[in-house]
């Protein structure tokens, strides 16, 4: 999945099989740092992908979305940093839990925060969990929900939705931010040379610092190059810029059909790029997905029209199926100009036997 060719920023990577814990890791290229989305078994990433974590989006705190905080902590608890934890309400209450099964006696003041943000529907209560205290819970702030967004960067915007699965559960929305493009016939029509100014303003397009001062930009008069100085470079950028839709990433996992989650799936993941969403049961099992607040292919069917991703990604289907996998795409009819990915059965490697390990083979 990470050579899709449709993002700019994003390298998105789903860690799981088609039944395995939901596991999705995004690197963010530019910096080379990850966010992460939902927690199951971690055991098969490699250490460099969980130090390069800077924030985790649980979905919900059953064990198959959390279970692989634990395991990441073990990598990155004595460093000098700060993870964020955006989650549901009473997710800081599950972290804090998980931390206080452990001794902390010998921490030190270097090690790291983790900072839990529980998403309600018109608040976001902070809470701060310090190393050097512990990991003792405190509650940092109340900050008002005027907007889906949870957190914006240079390159990205992760967007949420509380949802329904028998308890609040959240879904995302992972935004590229817009690319700095031209189009380069509408420079020959403004008769601009390519010269330093285009650096210049790229970066005042990135930084919003469009008036800084004057921008000299090179035009060309009478078959000779010109400097002429602009004093309002944004207008100038709005007039020469190619205009293309950032590249997207939805996350789906544990919602019911019920009509209020269709309407907030919609609102957020419509014209989504990437759709990753659950498809637990098959279209037979109809009943058993609405009696555990889950999505059977005929409710994927009727999502994926109404979204229209470039490309869906089913996963989390129920280990039921086990052996007779195929039939789930069988059973997937995505709308015409959406690519349906697969996923294999399982990634995850077997458990080491003893004999797998030097040294501690039984002796004859």
């Amino acid at each position: 999945m990470q050579n899709l060719g449709l993002f700019r920023y994003l390298q998105p990577s789903f860690f799981s099989g088609l039944l395995d814990d939901p596991v999705m890791f995004i690197n963010v290229r530019p910096t080379g740092r990850g966010l992460l989305i939902d927690c199951g078994q971690l055991h098969h990433l490699a250490k460099r992908v969980l130090r390069s974590v800077d924030a985790i989006f649980v979905s919900h705190a059953h064990m198959d979305h959390l279970m692989g905080f634990d395991h990441l902590l073990r990598h990155v608890h004595v460093a000098s940093r700060t993870i964020a934890v955006y989650g549901p309400p009473g997710i800081a209450a599950r972290i804090g839990n998980k931390l206080a099964g452990y001794d902390w006696n010998l921490t030190e003041a270097t090690w790291c925060t983790i900072t839990v943000f529980e998403i309600h529907p018109r608040t976001i209560e902070e809470y701060e969990f310090a190393g050097s205290r512990g990991f003792t819970s405190q509650h940092a702030k109340t900050r008002l929900r005027r907007d889906r967004t949870l957190l914006q960067t240079r390159h990205l915007t992760v967007e949420a939705e509380i949802c329904d699965h028998k308890i609040p559960a959240l879904i995302f929305r992972v935004t590229e931010s817009a690319a700095f493009l031209l189009d380069k016939s509408k420079l020959h029509e403004e008769q601009l040379l390519a010269g330093p100014w285009i650096k210049e303003l790229e970066k005042r397009f990135h930084t919003g610092r469009w008036d800084e001062r004057p921008l000299e930009v090179w035009r060309e008069k009478e078959g000779k190059r010109t400097t002429e100085t602009l004093g309002d470079p944004e207008a100038l950028y709005r007039r020469i810029c190619r205009s293309a839709p950032p590249a997207s990433i939805g996350y789906l996992c544990d919602v019911g059909m019920t009509q209020g989650n269709l309407e907030r799936i919609h609102d957020l993941m419509q014209g989504v790029t990437l759709l990753v969403s659950e498809c637990t049961f098959l279209a037979a099992d109809e009943a058993k997905a609405r009696s555990s607040a889950h999505l059977c292919t005929t409710d994927l069917n009727i999502l994926s029209r109404q979204v229209k991703p470039d490309v869906l990604l089913p996963m989390h289907l129920s280990k039921t199926y086990l052996g007779d996998t195929r039939r789930l795409y069988a059973e997937l009819k995505p709308p015409p100009g959406t690519r349906l990915l697969a996923l294999p059965d399982y990634i995850t490697p077997r458990p080491l036997l003893p004999h797998d390990l030097p040294g501690l083979e039984p002796r004859p």
